[in-house]
């Protein structure tokens, strides 16, 4: 009876866990398209790209806010690029226990 109720408790644990889990790899998938699209667009400021990236979040249900977002312009001779960072943290509770489960997704190496 214990083991069943063990396994039981995991297979619920999993359905808790995962669906943060992989709103997070989708979202990291999204903050490096919007480096690669606004980066190439110089017309774009800051805010703009922080807005893309709200826009992004929302869409996954991320609880972020603007200022949790990182924006840095690299711009080197011959080269321009964009990183896009983002920090926040999704509670999750299983019967019996409460975690949070902290992120950081960036749109690639600086």
């Amino acid at each position: 009876m214990f083991g069943f109720l063990a396994i039981v408790f995991v297979v619920v644990a999993c359905f808790e866990v995962a669906p943060p889990m992989m709103a997070n790899y989708s979202f990291q998938d999204d903050l490096r398209n919007v480096a690669l699209m606004d980066g190439a667009n110089f017309q774009k400021t800051d805010d703009d790209v922080r807005n893309d990236v709200m826009r992004k979040a929302k869409d996954q249900n991320l609880p972020i806010t603007p200022k949790q977002i990182i924006v840095q312009r690299i711009n080197t001779p011959g080269m321009s690029a964009l990183y896009v960072a983002a920090d926040y943290t999704v509670p999750v509770s299983v019967p019996g226990y409460s975690f949070d489960m902290h992120f950081t997704p960036s749109s690639g190496n600086k």
